[in-house]
């Protein structure tokens, strides 16, 4: 799929190594007039520029978005933002709390100030489900970046700047997430760790989480969240799954929930769904009231959308059978990146 709003300009990503980042890069390289990849993980940018410089222009930018000079720099000129640096890890974030803040709220309040600086025509930030009534440091600062973000709206003055985010839920495949465990514990025929049977997710591919940050890119006017209508299961039930699709046996051990782990998680609060609108594939979050610019979006701007009347809350959910799981693991082929070189 193109995006015109992407024809012929410049386009940074930052944490354009990991795994969402580096998804968005390889679906844009050749189909925009340059692409600055922005990341601090040397080996992952510099192996990043070797899959995609013969494609088209592409510059691996070494940085990290703490640092505001460094970011100013690298924002000159570039016309689109697709903001997915973060650190995302829930237990290592209630270790290390001050980190977090220094790249989830210091780094996205220094990505606002250069694109505004820079004058950058649209700025998109990852956020995540766990970011909806918070229990840990990672989501309360999801939920943090998420409210800079739509209040950037507010300050930008005169410039053409304009901000929105977007929710992810389990990126189901990508580095450091449950599956990626499950699939190494079951080609070494150990136990597979459970940290609680009735824990569930809202999952998503990592090719939908980039899907959503291209739309949303198209979609956005200032200041909303776009959430992809995503699927729930039970953990349990996916490492069941994955054993069938690689046919091996499967047992589990359990560990029990991890510091600020929650047992479910929302795609929206309570206190959101009367200003929720439902599209075919996507929720859109429009800002809270008091935010006023001339170009808040209303439901008017969105005449194809209903009102949402119904809680998005994983364990009371429809939840995807077993049969459902394997089957979606098969047809969007999750774990053959995992299988690479195992």
């Amino acid at each position: 799929m193109t995006y015109e709003y992407l024809a012929n300009k410049v386009v940074l990503i930052t944490g354009a190594a990991g795994t969402v980042g580096s998804a968005i890069a390889e679906r844009l390289v050749g189909q925009v007039k340059s692409l600055r990849c922005l990341d601090h993980a040397e080996s992952e940018l510099f192996l990043l520029h070797e899959r995609l410089r013969s494609k088209g222009v592409v510059a691996p930018q070494l940085g990290d978005i703490r640092d505001l000079d460094r970011l100013r720099f690298a924002f000159q000129g570039v016309d689109v933002v697709f903001h997915a640096a973060a650190l995302k890890h829930v237990g290592l974030g209630e270790y290390n709390p001050f980190e977090v803040v220094q790249s989830n709220l210091v780094g996205v309040n220094n990505v606002i100030r250069s694109a505004l600086d820079s004058n950058v025509e649209r700025v998109i930030f990852t956020s995540s489900d766990k970011a909806v009534n918070p229990t840990n440091v990672m989501g309360a600062s999801k939920m943090m970046g998420e409210r800079l973000i739509t209040a950037a709206n507010e300050i930008r003055g005169t410039r053409k700047t304009r901000f929105a985010a977007v929710r992810f839920g389990n990126v189901i495949g990508s580095r450091g997430s449950v599956l990626p465990i499950f699939v190494r514990c079951l080609l070494r025929g150990e136990p597979l760790p459970i940290t609680h049977a009735e824990m569930t997710r809202y999952v998503m591919t990592i090719r939908e989480a980039a899907d959503l940050v291209l739309e949303a890119g198209s979609r956005m006017h200032a200041g909303e969240v776009y959430v992809t209508k995503m699927r729930a299961l039970r953990i349990v039930d996916l490492a069941y799954a994955a054993a069938e699709v690689l046919g091996r046996r499967c047992d589990l051990v359990t560990t029990g929930a991890r510091p600020g782990e929650k047992l479910y998680e929302e795609l929206i609060s309570i206190d959101e769904i009367p200003r929720t609108l439902e599209l075919d594939r996507l929720l859109v979050v429009l800002p809270p009231p008091e935010a006023t610019t001339e170009q808040t979006p209303t439901s008017s701007m969105f005449p194809q959308a209903t009102r949402v009347t119904r809680e998005w809350h994983s364990s009371k959910d429809t939840l995807l059978s077993r049969a459902e799981i394997a089957q979606y693991l098969r047809e969007h082929r999750v774990l053959d990146p995992l299988l690479e070189g195992a």
